[in-house]
């Protein structure tokens, strides 16, 4: 007989069906965690130090990941992101606050009005299966996104591109290694010579190849899957779709704010040989999902 869930607290709040984000870098869930910071009874956190520590370290060494504390680590770390108290918002990173339209230091929610929890940290993704054992109720929303939009973004961002100095693959780095994309340790100086564009491009396609592993192995009414280009080129439909999920309001305006949706944008800000090293290396990904 299988014990009873462990029932977490915070505030003085049952944890009850939380909902995490997850999805490859820049593609999209930066938006809806913006839209569900602002729905109602939503407390919904993304990036803070407690979390960020352990999912990075999940990352790099899987094998903590199947350790028999990462359930409680996790739990943990989550409960003391969660927590609101008088400064709570200073402690969080800046698209926290932008998201949450926080000017000072919080916090960011009345624990009065909070009846469901929810995290959109970056790369979530790669702990989603602590994630689920730690909260068996848990519900996903998983975001796909076109490989070669998602690599124009990357090699932009100061905080991807940090990611894959030659000092990632470290002696303690396992492998294979989803998070790099990186299937065994022969590869390393492959990868070490690979043009940032391609790093990005293993980035997503390992991240998509979990994607699919999780809507394979998840029931409908735990996970869901949208794509970027449906938020931006039907968003009724796809905030439809996801406010039925989760059973709330989810609105347009919020999740926009004033930023929308590019699509296709990869075709003026990729270089050609970038361009064709993504395809080259995600190829395969980029047809089962109708990119390519």
């Amino acid at each position: 007989m299988r014990p009873p869930p462990h029932i977490l607290v915070v505030n003085g709040i049952k944890v009850r069906r939380p909902v995490f984000l997850l999805g490859a870098p820049h593609s999209g869930a930066d938006l809806l965690a913006r839209a569900l910071k602002r729905s109602p009874g939503f407390h919904l956190t993304m990036g803070r130090q407690s979390v960020a520590h352990v999912v990075h370290a999940f990352a790099r060494r899987p094998s903590i990941a199947r350790s028999s504390g990462a359930v409680r680590v996790m739990r943990d770390s989550l409960a003391e992101s969660w927590q609101v108290l008088p400064g709570s918002c200073g402690h969080c990173p800046l698209p926290c606050r932008q998201a949450g339209g926080v000017t000072g230091s919080g916090p960011c929610v009345s624990t009065a009005a909070v009846t469901r929890f929810g995290d959109a940290s970056p790369d979530l993704l790669y702990s989603a299966e602590v994630l689920l054992q730690a909260f068996p109720d848990a519900r996903f929303v998983q975001l796909i996104r076109d490989g070669r939009d998602v690599t124009a973004d990357m090699v932009n961002d100061p905080d991807c591109l940090s990611w894959f100095k030659p000092s990632m693959l470290s002696d303690d780095t396992e492998f294979p290694n989803a998070f790099l994309g990186v299937n065994r340790d022969e590869h390393r100086d492959r990868w070490k010579s690979m043009p940032t564009a391609g790093k990005c491009a293993l980035r997503w396609r390992s991240a998509v190849r979990l994607s699919a592993t999780l809507r394979r192995d998840l029931p409908a009414d735990q996970l869901l899957t949208l794509r970027y280009e449906d938020l931006a080129l039907s968003p009724v439909e796809a905030l439809t779709s996801l406010s039925s999920f989760l059973e709330t309001r989810v609105s347009r305006v919020s999740m926009y704010g004033t930023r929308v949706p590019e699509v296709g944008s990869w075709r003026t800000r990729l270089r050609s040989a970038d361009r064709e090293l993504v395809e080259k290396v995600a190829r395969e990904e980029l047809t089962r999902l109708g990119y390519q």
